[in-house]
């Protein structure tokens, strides 16, 4: 007996639906269009208008079906697209493969007319339906806390990946990490962001500013690390954060790992370390012979020979000068920056280098003016580590600055703070320079052709004036010069901490305390 052959049609799939409807909706629609438009013909034949001018009633027919035809889809587009939009966000939830982006719940005109709602609650729904609860916990999974937009493939390729991903909400709290992601689990069982960020550029402070000023705001951050100095298995990373306010995922982290890139910068800052140490007695020596030799020949040296001991007393002065620089900023990076501070005058702690400063300032031909009042309120300072701050700045300004240069130091009370201002009016600087001046080694192409130096000193300097509980900044203008700014606090304003710290600075350095651990960089 022959066995009759069954047809069976190929299963049909979600995403094959829209194609149909849409084209059968447009027909529909043309169709009566085109019904109305032969009714509206009838009406004014009836009328006598083809009578009296027909080929007027054949333009005007011809024009009424064009607009209608026209107003009517464009009608039909606005109307339909949330219905294309939910189509979209059903097919991708259904798991069947598409080149269709689904519609994300964050885009600001499904905020101002209601669909996110709608289309999160699909999410969700989705969500909980296909990601099954642990028995006996009481803790979401990890993946259970994923973004609803997120599939399970999509997770197992970014627990997969060496960069890490963190998603928080409008309160902060972690909603999705995954396994590259730099974090820790706090008493309470939640999970925190494992990182340590500079102290006056958090993260924290980030979101707080997007908070009251921000709808959408990025930010990025280089070499953060995720343990202190000397800490075995310490990792950096490269950081970039988005901020979208409001949204469920109001915060994404991504944190791309760049540990074999900047270990060896560490290696190399130990290197330089060791050499610095080893040349600082050579250069010790050199100063001290300088001296005895130049007073051993004094009656013996012309006019010229008194000014060539002078020029390399300056020379080698610099040269410890750079030498110190490096050891400090060794010891910043690894957290021995401590300092005991004491009641001072600003005007006291300049004079520590004020003969250094004008034999420089008048081997190079410059005019420098200091007005720092002795009356000023007193500051909590550590001189030999302020003093070197100073002589940065000041040396700064007397390499940046034209040939007979004037170079203005002036100090005045703001406050509970004692300011400190350093002007020239030389080369000045662009916005591009000066957004990077203080980070470690940062030296701008046309300084690194023109001018000596290591691209340390303002790194250190920050770290010096931020141990003291002060702030660095700057202002400049191409061709116009830089004036840099030292604000620190004044004794009275800080004695209760000093005291309680047994004149430590430890006090005086903001501890970050909250989700992220945020150290304060203190250098102890």
């Amino acid at each position: 007996m022959a066995v009759k052959k069954v047809k069976t049609r190929p299963p049909r799939l979600v995403k094959d639906f829209w194609p149909r409807f849409h084209a059968k909706s447009l027909v529909i629609i043309c169709l009566l269009q085109l019904a109305l438009v032969g009714v509206v013909a009838v009406m004014l034949y009836a009328l006598g208008l083809y009578d009296s001018s027909p080929m007027t009633f054949g333009i005007g027919i011809v024009g009424i079906t064009v607009t209608s035809m026209i107003v009517t889809l464009l009608i039909f587009a606005i109307i339909i697209r949330p219905s294309k939009d939910l189509f979209d966000a059903i097919v991708h939830i259904s798991g069947e493969p598409t080149t269709t982006t689904p519609p994300n719940p964050n885009d600001r005109r499904y905020a101002q007319n209601g669909f996110k709602e709608i289309l999160q609650t699909l999410y969700e729904l989705a969500v909980k339906k296909d990601i099954p609860e642990t028995p006996g916990s009481d803790q979401p999974s990890q993946v259970a806390t994923a973004t609803p937009s997120v599939d399970s493939l999509l997770r197992s390729a970014l627990n997969e990946t060496i960069c890490g991903f963190v998603v928080m909400n409008h309160d902060r709290t972690i909603t999705f990490s995954n396994k590259s992601a730099p974090i820790r689990i706090d008493q309470n069982g939640a999970s925190m962001l494992d990182l340590i960020f500079p102290d006056d550029d958090s993260l924290i402070a980030w979101l707080d500013q997007c908070e009251q000023s921000a709808v959408r705001s990025e930010k990025s951050w280089t070499r953060i690390a995720d343990k202190l100095p000397d800490h075995e298995g310490r990792r950096f990373f490269d950081v970039f954060a988005t901020y979208d306010k409001g949204a469920e995922t109001e915060t994404v982290i991504t944190m791309i790992d760049r540990t074999k890139l900047y270990s060896v910068g560490e290696s190399e800052l130990d290197f330089i370390a060791f050499a610095a140490h080893e040349l600082r007695g050579p250069i010790t020596v050199i100063r001290g012979y300088l001296d005895v030799l130049e007073d051993e020949l004094g009656d013996a040296l012309q006019a010229d020979h008194h000014e060539l001991f002078r020029r390399l007393t300056v020379s080698a002065n610099r040269l410890s000068g750079y030498i110190n620089n490096i050891l400090n900023t060794s010891r910043y990076d690894r957290r021995h920056l401590q300092l005991h501070l004491a009641e001072s005058k600003l005007s006291d702690v300049y004079d520590v280098i004020k003969d250094d400063m004008q034999m420089r300032a008048g081997a190079q031909n410059r005019l420098l003016s200091v007005a720092i009042p002795t009356d000023l309120p007193t500051i909590p300072a550590d001189s030999a580590s302020l003093s070197e701050v100073m002589a940065n700045l000041i040396d700064n300004a007397i390499k940046y600055s034209n040939e007979g240069g004037a170079i203005n130091v002036t100090a005045a009370a703001k406050g509970d703070m004692v300011e400190l201002s350093i002007e020239d009016h030389g080369i000045g600087m662009p916005g591009s320079v000066v957004s990077n001046l203080f980070q470690k080694f940062y030296r701008s192409h046309r300084s690194r052709e023109t001018v000596a130096g290591t691209g340390i000193g303002l790194y250190i300097s920050k770290a010096i004036v931020e141990s003291h509980g002060g702030t660095i900044g700057v202002r400049s203008e191409e061709g116009r010069g830089s004036t840099f700014i030292v604000s620190l606090p004044t004794f009275a304003s800080v004695a209760d901490k000093l005291k309680s710290g047994d004149n430590s600075n430890k006090d005086l350095i903001g501890q970050g305390d909250s989700f992220i651990k945020n150290h304060s960089m203190y250098r102890g």
